[in-house]
C-alpha cells in the first residue's frame, strides 16, 4: 500500500520527539478514489495527532486530509503502526 507517513523534513528547527504513546499509533486517511493511497499521521490510542510536532507539510496535509473527509478521504481509523 502506497502510504505517505508523514515524517519532519522541511522545516529549519526538526519538531519535538514523539511522546511514546504516539509511536505506537497511526491516524490513517484512505483516499476514496485510490485504494493503494492514504495520508497517515502518528497519533495517540484515541486518534489524537499533536500538531505542533509534524513538520510544515506532514501539517498541511494533515489539514487538507480532514477538510476533505468525504470528497477525497475516509473517515480516518487509528491503526497499530507496522514498523
Amino acid at each position: 500500500m502506497d502510504t505517505q507517513f508523514m515524517q519532519s523534513s522541511s522545516r529549519q528547527n526538526p519538531p519535538a520527539p514523539m511522546p511514546p504513546d504516539t509511536e505506537q499509533f497511526e491516524l490513517r486517511f484512505q483516499s476514496l478514489f485510490h485504494s493503494g493511497k492514504a495520508l497517515a499521521f502518528p497519533c495517540d490510542a484515541q486518534g489524537d495527532v499533536l500538531m505542533d510536532v509534524l513538520s510544515a507539510r506532514a501539517l498541511d496535509n494533515y489539514l487538507f486530509a480532514r477538510a476533505v473527509v468525504g470528497h477525497e478521504y475516509a473517515n480516518p481509523v487509528v491503526l497499530v503502526r507496522e514498523d
